[in-house]
């Protein structure tokens, strides 16, 4: 059996319109400047050492070597990467450094597997398809070993296969995107270390060391 309740004379029946309460509008998330001066940092981020000021107990952070205060990275290295990282307190800055649409270049030394092939490098160059569709066109030449600091711990060393550095220049940035970019061609990332962002590289400084620079001129 259904009840229907009818309503009191001089009342009226509730309303059927969604009732919609007036919210505050949110606060931007645009990047911003910073109130009082710019910072900005250049760390060369050691092997093993996570992209961000905590973690777990044992994790080695940005925390263990840099002191000043509210700069953020901007951009991430992978815990098995190595070098350059620039960190800043300016959100413009951060966004034109990371954000695909600046074209900002990253410039990468890297240790694989093999000797790539004309046709390899050709395919780097041009364009890789991975599993979150292909990559823009990159910069990517064969160069000389560099003369760096060992890596601790070293990397896999197999004395019948050897390995080759390449310079790799992108204008974006996927997760782990270099080292997916190399196994495609069929030459695993052994070693890979960001010599170069923006201006900046990480000429004179060894891991665990940073320096502040004076920030670049706003556009």
């Amino acid at each position: 059996m259904t009840f229907k309740t009818t309503p009191k004379r001089g009342t009226k029946p509730p309303s059927s319109k969604p009732n919609f309460r007036r919210t505050s509008r949110r606060r931007s998330d645009k990047p911003s400047r910073p109130k009082g001066p710019t910072k900005v940092i250049l760390f060369n981020k050691p092997f093993n050492t996570l992209t961000q000021f905590t973690g777990e107990p044992g994790d080695s952070t940005l925390a263990d070597f840099i002191p000043v205060k509210d700069v953020y990275p901007a951009g991430r290295l992978d815990k098995d990467s190595e070098g350059l990282l620039v960190l800043t307190n300016d959100g413009i800055l951060q966004a034109r450094l990371t954000q695909p649409q600046s074209k900002s270049a990253k410039t990468y030394w890297v240790q694989v597997e093999g000797e790539p092939s004309e046709e390899s490098l050709k395919t780097l160059r041009d364009g890789v398809e991975l599993n979150d569709g292909w990559t823009l066109p990159a910069g990517v030449e064969v160069m000389a070993e560099p003369a760096i600091w060992d890596r601790n711990p070293p990397i896999r060393h197999r004395p019948s296969v050897p390995t080759t550095w390449l310079a790799i220049t992108l204008t974006e940035g996927r997760n782990r995107q270099v080292r997916r970019m190399t196994a495609a061609v069929g030459h695993p990332t052994l070693r890979l270390v960001r010599y170069k962002m923006g201006n900046w590289t990480i000429d004179d400084l060894q891991p665990g060391e940073w320096r502040e620079v004076p920030p670049p001129a706003r556009n």
